[in-house]
């Protein structure tokens, strides 16, 4: 399973609260980062990003935006409230937290401690390889009756045709397409072959509805 500190940066570049934006700015350009944790004697008081740091600050070609980057500290626009992870949380558990908060990151806590950071990029990276995206193979999409034992019937297809499932993302629930019949599920498969024809006519002889590959 793939968890948090699979994926998070254990290189942390961190900020003191009374730095100056100029200096934050700085830091997010010289190291291509735009999050960055506030550490107050080692304890984590806060989290700033690159645009927290511009919105507080004068645009481009104001006169006046040197003087605010030397004024405006780090303190007066990072947000104190913040969310954070465990390294031994599952991946999907970090993305839905960024999901539901709106966030573009998270600080990496372990006993109090600051162990890491794992960003929306980190994840999307993680998820990538979790569903299996970045081998070789085909995407089917297969809509199933949302009963016990549907899902297994149309695993055993692909077993029967020699083809291994990389990996199953299972969608909501929708009405069915039948009058009187169970509701469906959408069930994204990914698996190890490129030619699916021979899966897509024994699924459809099971009764399965394949949405993707799209007949010709």
């Amino acid at each position: 399973m793939l968890l948090v500190k699979d994926s998070m940066t254990r290189e942390i570049v961190t900020l003191a609260p009374d730095e100056t934006a100029k200096t934050a700015l700085a830091l997010c350009r010289e190291r291509r980062i735009r999050h960055l944790p506030v550490l107050n004697e080692g304890r984590l008081v806060g989290i700033v990003s690159d645009r927290d740091l511009r919105s507080a600050t004068p645009a481009f070609g104001d006169p006046e935006r040197a003087e605010a980057l030397q004024r405006v500290l780090v303190e007066d626009v990072m947000a104190r409230e913040v969310v954070s992870a465990l390294p031994d949380d599952p991946i999907e558990h970090a993305a839905n937290t960024m999901r539901e908060h709106k966030i573009g990151c998270l600080p990496v806590v372990e006993a109090g401690e600051l162990v890491g950071i794992i960003t929306t990029s980190d994840v999307m990276d993680a998820l990538v390889y979790l569903i299996g995206a970045h081998e070789p193979g085909s995407r089917m999409e297969i809509s199933l009756p949302d009963r016990p034992g549907s899902l297994a019937g149309a695993a055993g297809v692909f077993g029967m045709c020699g083809i291994n499932i990389v990996s199953a993302a299972m969608g909501p629930t929708r009405e069915p397409t039948q009058e009187g019949a169970p509701m469906e599920r959408v069930v994204v498969f990914r698996v190890d072959t490129i030619n699916t024809a021979e899966a897509v006519g024994y699924l459809e002889e099971a009764g399965y509805s394949v949405l993707w590959p799209p007949k010709p």
